[in-house]
């Protein structure tokens, strides 16, 4: 049997250039083709894995860093995941049709009206793809979720951050840490194409609510599509879970993004939901991967919806392991953020990063916040009693070698840049 030769490559003679081309002549690098505004996009920073502490300190150690659910997930979900796991030889179905049916008819929509993604996640970045690009820009706020930025910035657009309400409300601690919507509007200008807000916000935990929201809404252009991400609402009891979906129904830019992570106990399954106009839902789904959420993935969101005495659980734990937890750093010193959420944010100091540091050697898994904006702050994922009882604990050890007055800074002192989300 005879082996063809294929010419070296540097010779180029399986090439045509017979239309003149200057192929030979082109020095660029696969580098090159990256557009500029990708390459200062920072890298999200997932919470340290649990494992991997254990593992470095030979502790046990317990992880409130990713606002993760700590009562697990939905037992209905896990028998759910186990029957189907069998079939997992077989593409899922593509179009989601059992759970986008099943969730129109509890939020009294159509099933065109719901999009099903991995987590918020993938929904956050698919509408900047559809809607942004170079010479439109995206508007979120200083001081909440990362993700809002990036997205934004990796469809090319321009990025245009509002001011948030900060510390410097101390006459109003209700408002501290949260979102400025009037000033938000007012940032908004012809070349805005997406707003993002999330409510309750991530990381600090603070919340608007309807009256807050529809004023809002009234202000905004109907050109201009408000992202609205609602991953912690189960967890908010002062507010109505259904008020936005009410709001919805009378606006045409409006998308509302919820997620089975939270308070269903599957962040680990990655899948989420949109409500949103079937126009854009359609142009998302020309984005998205085929089969973006896998059979075991929908099969136990299916079930988890039925899951309400779960779902009743988690949120009664969590009002009352989040009040525990506000009241035992209170007593150390520390000034909590008011929050609607399963977790806890708060300003720690200068010293934030050492003492979540110091924190982790202690096998507590705190997250500091540098990385979004708040280089004086932390955030603590709301645990089971026993987690929290640690967490309170080696909080205490850990200053009980520390000046506090050293160590906290009243977050009055804090200065308007340090709110700026990266």
């Amino acid at each position: 049997m005879r082996v063809r030769e294929w010419p070296l490559r540097a010779a180029a003679s399986w090439r045509r250039d017979d239309d003149g081309s200057k192929l030979e002549e082109m020095t660029r690098t696969i580098e090159d083709l990256i557009p500029d505004y990708l390459r200062g996009l920072p890298v999200y920073i997932p919470g340290k894995p649990i494992e991997e502490v254990e593992r470095e300190l030979k502790i046990h150690a317990v992880k409130l860093a990713s606002n993760e659910n700590p009562l697990g997930p939905s037992p209905m979900a896990m028998a759910a995941a186990r029957a189907v796991l069998g079939d997992s030889n077989r593409y899922p179905d593509g179009g989601t049709h059992l759970l986008r049916a099943k969730l129109a008819e509890r939020r009294a929509v159509s099933p065109e009206e719901i999009f099903i993604g991995l987590g918020s996640s993938e929904i956050i970045d698919l509408a900047a793809r559809v809607l942004l690009r170079t010479g439109l820009q995206g508007l979120t706020s200083e001081g909440t979720y990362a993700p809002f930025s990036v997205a934004i910035r990796a469809s090319g657009a321009e990025l245009a951050l509002a001011p948030a309400s900060g510390a410097e409300l101390a006459l109003a601690p209700q408002r501290e840490f949260a979102f400025d919507l009037q000033a938000i509007a007012k940032a908004i200008t012809p070349k805005t194409g997406v707003i993002y807000l999330a409510n309750p916000n991530n990381p600090t935990g603070s919340a608007f609510g309807r009256e807050e929201l529809e004023e809002f809404l009234a202000a905004v252009p109907d050109g201009v599509l408000v992202v609205l991400d609602e991953a912690y609402i189960h967890y908010a009891v002062s507010m109505e879970l259904r008020d936005s979906e009410e709001i919805y129904r009378k606006r045409k830019n409006l998308l509302i993004l919820r997620t089975f992570s939270k308070v269903y106990g599957l962040a680990g399954l990655r899948i989420g939901y949109a409500i949103g106009r079937p126009e854009l839902l359609a142009a998302m789904n020309k984005l998205r991967t085929p089969f973006n959420t896998s059979g075991v993935a929908q099969a136990s969101a299916l079930a988890a919806l039925d899951d309400k005495e779960h779902v009743t659980r988690c949120i009664e734990t969590n009002a009352t392991e989040r009040k525990r937890l506000n009241e035992g750093l209170a007593k150390l010193g520390f000034r909590p953020v008011a929050s609607e959420a399963n977790f806890v944010f708060m300003v720690v100091g200068p010293e934030a990063t050492a003492l979540s540091d110091e924190l982790l050697q202690m096998g507590v898994i705190v997250r500091p916040l540098g990385w979004m904006g708040f280089p004086e702050a932390m955030r603590i994922s709301v645990g089971t009693a026993e987690e929290n009882d640690k967490c309170l604990a080696a909080m205490a050890q850990v200053l009980s070698g520390k000046d506090r007055d050293a160590l906290k800074r009243a977050p009055t002192q804090m200065k308007k840049g340090e709110l700026a989300a990266r």
